[in-house]
């Protein structure tokens, strides 16, 4: 298979980067990819060989693969779709067309790769079982994983396993990282909105419940639940992102209300638990020492993201036979950044690997999210390879 995939890949590799171009030149943001994934259902559907749904989760496409050989398992490999809502600053040819939009994070890239897999094993479909291509939207949001699967992905795909894949800027062409247990953090988002009586801050500061306070000691109590709360072994961040009161123009002014608002960060769901109640406690309290309200929302985002043992296995022997095994890290550190994809692993057992994108010979690289970032064709035939060679571990495709 290695020696055919490869020539097939040689073949092809203009169509697969020349698709990614223009995915890049027309980025769309969460639940708005009704080009890309009109272009990823066409392509699927011209292939031959592969059923094709659309609309699963708002816009998200599944293709559906099945082996030619008799077998009862199923799993699922999976892409995200979407962009954000960056400037794009790289000066490249096919760089965004739609102001304010770009694909700085390499979904483009993503979905090329399992496109270029699917295409693959739609011609050379002898495996054993059924093969789902799950083409994900609003990952960057964190709401597409749910909208797939509120729509019933699992109840009419039932994998046996899962798996994604995501690009990382740094890490070198060639490489591939995972670990086992949890990998990334689930991301939730807090917002207090502290009210009180306002009044001028020059003649009359007595007569207000100065919010600015309350404000000032809740934003040190929070790494005190950090640093008391949360056991010394487990992992937490809590992050204060936006605070706003008043109008500079009346700089005298006690405000009437200040809202502040952040992001937390953890793995464990009793660390998470912790955390939101620890907030509005705290959040209560100040407000309540200071003479003043406290009106707090804490939204729950992506869980976190945990490899299971099975499945890292799998992912890791898909990856040697790729690169080799010196060029697979099977012990990666877990980040407190987040993914989405937890949420669909969080129903099927998966593993999420890491490909590298590569890095400059002085050690630079541009990072996602931001304007000058873009995704490295160079990695297409591995990520189509690491694909293959997962279809080939569980569900028995000839080597």
């Amino acid at each position: 298979m290695t020696s055919d995939l490869n020539s097939w890949i040689e073949q092809h590799i203009g169509d697969f980067v020349a698709f990614r171009h223009d995915v890049h030149a027309h980025p769309e943001l969460g639940f708005e990819e009704d080009r890309t994934a009109t272009m990823v259902a066409e392509k699927l559907r011209a292939w031959g060989g592969i059923e094709v749904l659309e609309g699963i989760g708002k816009t998200g496409v599944v293709g559906i693969i099945r082996g030619r050989r008799s077998g009862t398992r199923m799993i699922g490999l999976r892409a995200d779709l979407d962009a954000l809502a960056i400037h794009e600053q790289t000066g490249l040819a096919y760089a965004s067309q739609r102001e304010g939009k770009m694909h700085s994070c390499g979904h483009d890239g993503h979905t090329t790769m399992l496109l270029g897999a699917a295409r693959y094993l739609a011609e050379n479909p002898d495996f054993a079982g059924t093969l789902v291509l799950i083409f994900q939207p609003a990952e960057e949001t964190v709401q597409g994983a749910l909208a797939m699967i509120e729509d019933g992905l699992f109840e009419s795909f039932p994998c046996d396993s899962i798996y994604g894949m995501h690009n990382t800027a740094g890490m070198p062409v060639g490489t591939f990282a995972i670990c086992h247990g949890a990998m990334m953090a689930a991301a939730d988002f807090w917002r207090v909105t502290f009210r009180g009586a306002g009044g001028h801050g020059g003649l009359s500061p007595q007569k207000s419940n100065d919010i600015t306070y309350a404000q000032a000691h809740f934003v040190l109590g929070l790494q005190g639940i950090v640093g008391r709360n949360v056991a010394p072994l487990d992992t937490a961040v809590i992050s204060v992102g936006y605070i706003a009161a008043g109008q500079m123009e009346s700089a005298n002014v006690i405000p009437a209300e200040l809202v502040i608002a952040g992001t937390a960060r953890c793995y464990a769901d009793e660390v998470r638990d912790l955390i939101e109640r620890r907030i509005d406690e705290l959040a209560q309290a100040t407000a309540q020492a200071w003479g003043c309200n406290a009106e707090v929302v804490y939204d729950r985002g992506s869980c976190a993201l945990v490899n299971q043992p099975e499945q890292v296995e799998v992912a890791l022997a898909a990856a040697r036979a790729v690169v080799g095994e010196d060029n697979v890290n099977g012990n990666l550190r877990p980040t407190t950044g987040s993914e989405d994809f937890a949420e669909m692993m969080r129903v099927r057992p998966g593993a999420f690997m890491r490909i590298g994108n590569g890095v400059a010979a002085d050690g630079s690289f541009h990072a996602p999210h931001t304007p000058h970032y873009d995704f490295n064709d160079d990695i297409i035939p591995d990520g189509i390879r690491y694909w293959v060679n997962v279809v080939h571990q569980e569900l028995g495709m000839p080597a």
